[in-house]
This record gives structure tokens, C-alpha cells and sequence, in this order.
């Protein structure tokens, strides 16, 4: 594997834009998975050689005795069969059959020359790591041993390894190989070391602190002459950063001795992962000034024409970041302009891609629209887009709409509607009524429009267009009143509750200008306890306000208010009845007042954070949060390792002294394997 750190970040905040189809991202996205899956489910189609090269014969063979020949096999003299039966042995372990008690065997085949049976083995180790601990520490021997071996691969894979078994015995073993590791001839062992830094401080933060480990990341692996160990080091220092709460990486030039100078030339010759995890230690900078601000985003511009998605998300991230600062009007249009064609060129990859980039458009489009503005139409919906990704590209529509693009978008959302997915279809028509209600200008031609759907003979376009004019009677009460027959004339084919509300309230609001209200309300009032409650307190209400507009229908008000106090269970609907029953018979004037006054104006809900939530998820773009748009507190909880308490249970301290008077002994790693058999329990 070329990459050692996505383990460790994968499982705190995965990063939404590493999904593409570059073949370097493929090996990237699969550690993502081991991250939380185990390393070894992950790692099979590798290890293993893939379908391509057979390797599903290992997964189909459940002969009984299987056990007993994998342990000749271990024992062959041929590093060939050996390799093979190791193989067979990680492809049990990943199916989930139970070959703990081969842990001797396959340990005795780590003294090789052969690099992919290390590998294997290794691999091994890790997986029974984490369910049996103190097993591993049979093998610690060969992992110091291998730690000074002359190959540079197996001197990290090593490091790597002891780094991922996760048990205080191992650490103490692992630090004077590590802090050898961190002064390697080879850029290979020192970027795992950084690396394996991160993972040591999961499992004791005192050590790695006491130790200087980290002013070693900070001081010797971030002024590294390999971008590629620069890089991890800050890929390990930010996961430290945010573990412990302390700033580690100081991007202030003056008192850190110029990291930022070495990020930015570090920058330029990363791999596609490296700059990732250095774009988002650069998206912290806090410019001195506004000169400054522009000077680094000129210095981050180059990135946004990358080939790999996550690169131009998290260039993006930097830039946004950094314009905050800039107050020069002209200077700012010049920079969304750069920000266009990125983000346009994301809506040309992949189907997944398209998803995660309009999730982080739409943050970007409340807080600076003139990035996109002039380019609405690419977001018009393809025939052959998946629904998840129509659904985001109407939602940026009615944020880029405006009086000059508005009848564009008004007609591509009236063909929407006529559709045949149905929540696709009551999507588009709910977006005309958003831009109704944000734009005056279009309420008129918007109304045109739903108008011309209620002539749809499909119920659940009528009924979605009777909820969208309620809400535009809601935002222009004086207005479109003409549209209100035609509405009334649908009232038999609505049977959502949610349009039966609206209807309602439509007649209770519309009450003297509708003819036959008292006919279209009674019809509802035979089945007022088998109806939801939203319609049942519709009810309610709009049989009040027409009492108050035509006092003749007192018995109606009587029947709904006695069937709302003293025939209802809800509590909701009995307290709105009491409520209105009394304020009738104490005063209808004053009732008139508070009942019939001027509703506020609704307004358009198509930006639901308020700043400060917008600005935190700004700066999560192409990470999860930006995906889910929520922040990272909302969903994302640190695994904290609880600790032993081995007070009560004296078989497990028996056992502890006796691995620690083994590890003193010093006894080879083929005699401790033979003479100590790992324990069912």
C-alpha cells in the first residue's frame, strides 16, 4: 500500500471527495474502508491477487479437517506452497471462520526474505491484534528485527505494523525503532514513522509527549526535503491537533519558523493525497492582511485545475477561506470567476462525484451566488442524471434563480413536473413555489404555471400544487385570488393530509370569497375524527374564521368545537378547542382581532443555516459534514479506548506476567511460537 494515514483519519471524518475514478485514489479509498472494516477485508483483493488472478479459490473451499492441513502446510520447506497456505489462511480469516489457533504456525513463517509472505503474515498479526492482543506479542521479536532490516519496505512495514497493534507492551518496543525510523536514509520509513506517530498517540498521548515525538513531527519530518513526508507529517500532526485540543500546527511564519513557506513548497510536488492533507492544514492559515489573503490564493490557484476531484474540492475550501479577508470589490469578482470552471468541470465526472460536488455548491452558492450566477442552465437535469442528483440540481436552480434567469428556470421546472418520478415531480413543483416567493416579480407567471398543472389529471401533482398555493396566498395574501375556483374544484381528489390542510385553509382564509365554503367545509366535518391531526386542527381554525366572517353558521362552529373538546383524546386538538370556545363567549370582537389579523409573511426556506453554520460547514467542504450539511459534533463521535481494570480478574493478570516474563527472556521468536499455544478464551 502507498499510503499509511488513511486508516487513522478515515474513521474520525472521512473525506467526501476522495471518490474518483484515478486509479492512485482506488488503493486510498479501500484503506478508508479498513479503517472501520478491518484491514484485512479491504486488503484481500490485493493480497490476494484479485478475481483476475484467482484469487476467489481461497474463499471456496469448507472441507472438514482444514485446520490440521493448513498446519503441515505452514511447515513446508517451499516458500512457494508456504505463501499459498498463508493465503488460505487470511482468506478463512476474512469469511469468518476462526483460525486463532494457527498463530504459532503462521508467525513462524515471518523469518522470510520474500516480501509478499511478510505481508501476509503481517496482515495476519494485525487482524488477531484486536481480539486477542496479548497473542501478538509473541512475534515482537521479529518486529524489531525487521525494523533494521536493509530493505527499506520491510524496515516500514514493520514500524507500520507494530504502530497498528494496539497494546502498551508493543509501544515500548516500538519507540527506539520509531525514533529510528524517523531519521531514516529512506523518505519511505520516515513518512510511515509520521504516520505511526498518530497512531502511537491514540494509544498512550503521555509516551509519544515525554518522548519529543512530537517536535519530531514538527520540527524534523515537517522541514523534510520529500513532499511526501511532509505531507504526513501533517496529516499526523492535525489528527493529533484535534484529538488533543492544541494548536500543533502554527501556520504564523513568525513563530513557527515558516511552515506555511515549506507547506506551499511542499505543495507543488505532493501526490494527489499529500496535497489533499495539506490543503486542509493551509484552509487554517489566518492571513496577516488582505494582501497577504490574495497572495496565498494566487499561490493555491494552480490547484483548482487538478485532475483529482478532492484536490479542486479542498482548493476550493483554501480560497473560499482566504476571500473572507479580501475587500477589494474587483479583486473578489476575479476570484469567482476562477472559482467557476472548477466547479462546473466537477458536474462532468462521475455520477457519485456530481453528488458530492452539488452538496458542496449548494453551501457555496448561499454565501457567494456570483460564483455560478451566469451558468444556471448547467444545472439543468440531464435525461440519464440519478434522481439523488436531479434532486440537488433543482435546489441550485431556485438559489441561482433570479429576475433575468427566472422564466428559464420556471419552464425547465414545469417539464420537470411532468415527470414520472413522483417525489422528483412534487420536488419541481415545490421549487416553482420557492421561486414565487422569493422572486415578486414571478409569483404572477409561477401561479401561470401551477394553474396549468392543476389541469394534470395525476393526484399528486394537484395535490402538491394546492400545498404550493397556500404557501403563495401565504406570501401575497391579496393577490391570485382568481386561481381559487380552480382550486375548489379539486377539493375530491385530495387525500394527503398535508394538502387536505392546505385546502382547508385555503376555504377558512378565502371564506367570504368562496360561495359554497360552508358545503366544502361540512364535507370534511362527517369524518373529523378519522382525519391526521394537521387536518383536524385545520379544521378547527378555518370553521372559526368563518363564524367570524358569517356569524350564520353558529351550529357548525358549535359541531366542530364540541367534537374538538369532548369527543377528541388529542390533547392538542382539546386545548385549541377550549381555547377558541372561550374566547368566543367571552368576547367575538376581541376573538375577530387575534383570529383574523395580518399573518406574517412567509419567506423562502431555501437557506436554512444561519451564518455562523454556514461559514463552520464552508469550511468542511469535501468532507462529510459538507455532504450531510450538518457539523462534524452532529455525527461524528472519537472512539476513546476505555481503560483496563484488571482488578477482578485474576486470569488476565496471570497472563500479563507471564508475556512479561517472556518479553524478558528474550527467547527466539520460533521457540516462543512453539512453546506457547494462544488460548481459546
Amino acid at each position: 500500500s502507498e499510503d499509511d494515514g488513511v486508516g487513522v483519519f478515515g474513521r474520525h471524518v472521512a473525506r467526501a471527495g476522495v471518490i474518483c475514478s484515478h486509479q492512485p485514489q482506488v488503493a486510498q479509498q479501500t484503506h478508508v474502508a479498513s479503517a472501520t472494516l478491518g484491514p484485512v477485508n479491504a486488503a484481500m483483493s490485493l493480497k490476494l491477487g484479485g478475481t483476475k488472478a484467482g484469487g476467489s479459490k481461497y474463499f471456496s473451499t469448507t472441507k472438514r479437517g482444514e485446520i490440521h492441513e493448513l498446519k503441515q502446510e505452514l511447515h513446508q520447506i517451499d516458500a512457494t506452497r508456504k505463501k499459498e497456505a498463508v493465503k488460505k489462511v487470511i482468506a478463512a480469516m476474512t469469511v469468518g471462520k476462526d483460525v486463532s489457533t494457527l498463530f504459532p504456525d503462521v508467525v513462524s513463517c515471518m523469518q522470510t526474505s520474500n516480501i509478499e509472505l511478510k505481508k501476509l503474515v503481517y496482515l495476519y498479526v494485525i487482524n488477531y491484534a484486536k481480539a486477542q492482543p496479548e497473542v501478538a506479542i509473541l512475534a515482537v521479536n521479529t518486529f524489531v528485527k525487521d525494523a533494521s532490516d536493509p530493505n527499506p519496505l520491510i524496515r516500514a512495514l514493520a514500524v507500520r505494523t507494530m504502530g497498528c497493534i494496539r497494546l502498551d507492551e508493543i509501544t515500548e518496543y516500538l519507540l527506539e525503532r520509531l525514533r529510528a525510523a524517523c531519521r531514516d536514509s529512506d523518505p519511505y520509513v520516515r513518512k510511515t514513522a509520521g504516520i505511526c506517530i498518530a497512531k502511537v498517540y491514540e494509544i498512550n498521548p503521555e509516551l509519544v509527549e515525554d518522548q519529543g515525538f512530537i517536535d519530531v513531527l514538527s520540527r524534523d519530518l515537517l522541514g523534510d526535503g520529500n513532499p511526501v513526508v511532509v505531507a504526513n507529517a501533517v496529516a499526523a500532526l492535525t489528527e493529533i491537533q484535534e484529538t488533543s485540543g492544541r494548536t500543533l500546527l502554527d501556520l504564523d511564519d513568525d513563530r513557527s519558523g515558516g511552515v506555511r513557506e515549506k507547506l506551499f513548497a511542499a505543495l507543488l510536488e505532493s501526490t494527489e493525497w499529500g496535497q489533499v492533507f495539506i490543503l486542509d492544514a493551509l484552509a487554517k492559515l489566518d492571513p496577516r492582511d488582505e494582501k497577504d489573503a490574495c497572495d496565498a490564493i494566487e499561490r493555491i490557484k494552480p490547484r483548482l485545475t487538478h485532475a483529482n476531484p478532492a484536490v479542486v474540492l479542498a482548493s476550493i475550501k483554501v480560497v473560499l477561506k482566504l476571500m473572507d479577508r479580501v475587500r477589494n470589490k474587483e479583486q473578489l469578482r476575479a476570484f469567482c470567476k476562477k472559482l467557476n470552471p472548477p466547479l462546473i468541470t466537477l458536474l462532468s465526472c462521475e455520477k457519485e462525484i456530481q453528488y458530492v460536488a452539488l452538496r458542496n455548491i449548494l453551501l457555496i452558492v448561499q454565501k457567494w451566488p456570483a460564483i455560478l450566477a451566469a451558468d444556471v442552465k448547467m444545472f439543468f437535469c440531464k435525461y440519464s442524471d440519478p434522481i439523488y442528483v436531479k434532486m440537488q440540481k433543482v435546489d441550485i436552480m431556485v438559489h441561482l434563480a433570479s429576475e433575468r434567469n427566472v422564466d428559464q428556470v420556471l419552464k425547465e421546472l414545469k417539464d420537470y413536473a411532468m415527470e414520472v418520478d413522483v417525489d422528483f415531480v412534487r420536488k419541481a413543483i415545490r421549487a416553482i413555489g420557492r421561486c414565487a416567493i422569493k422572486l415578486e416579480r414571478a409569483a404572477e407567471t409561477c401561479i401561470e404555471k401551477l394553474s396549468e398543472l392543476l389541469e394534470n389529471c395525476q393526484r399528486h401533482v394537484i395535490q402538491t400544487a394546492v400545498v404550493v398555493i397556500k404557501d403563495i396566498f401565504r406570501k401575497y395574501p391579496t393577490k391570485f385570488e382568481t386561481v381559487l375556483r380552480q382550486v375548489c374544484e379539486h377539493i375530491d381528489e385530495l387525500d394527503e393530509p398535508e394538502a387536505k390542510a392546505s385546502m382547508i385553509w385555503i376555504l377558512g382564509e378565502y371564506a367570504e370569497r368562496i360561495s359554497n365554503v360552508e358545503e366544502l367545509l361540512d364535507s370534511y366535518l362527517d369524518g373529523f375524527h378519522d382525519e391526521e391531526q394537521s387536518v383536524q386542527l385545520a379544521l378547527l381554525s378555518a370553521t372559526v374564521k368563518l363564524f367570524l366572517k358569517n356569524p350564520e353558521c353558529q351550529d357548525m362552529v358549535a359541531r366542530v368545537l364540541k367534537q374538538a373538546t369532548e369527543e377528541t383524546t388529542d390533547p392538542d386538538i382539546r386545548d385549541r378547542g377550549y381555547i377558541y370556545w372561550r374566547m368566543l363567549s367571552t368576547n367575538p370582537e376581541l376573538t375577530k382581532q387575534v383570529v383574523l389579523s395580518d399573518k406574517p409573511q412567509i419567506k423562502d426556506d431555501g437557506r436554512p443555516f444561519d451564518r455562523t453554520v454556514l461559514d463552520k460547514l464552508l469550511e468542511d467542504i469535501s468532507l462529510m459534514s459538507s455532504v450531510y450539511h450538518q457539523l462534524p459534533s452532529q455525527f461524528v463521535t472519537r472512539m476513546t479506548q476505555p481503560a483496563r481494570d484488571d482488578s477482578d480478574d485474576e486470569d488476565a493478570r496471570e497472563k500479563a506476567r507471564a508475556i512479561k516474563e517472556e518479553l524478558d527472556r528474550g527467547t527466539p521468536d520460533r521457540e516462543r511460537a512453539g512453546s506457547r499455544r494462544p488460548r481459546d478464551d
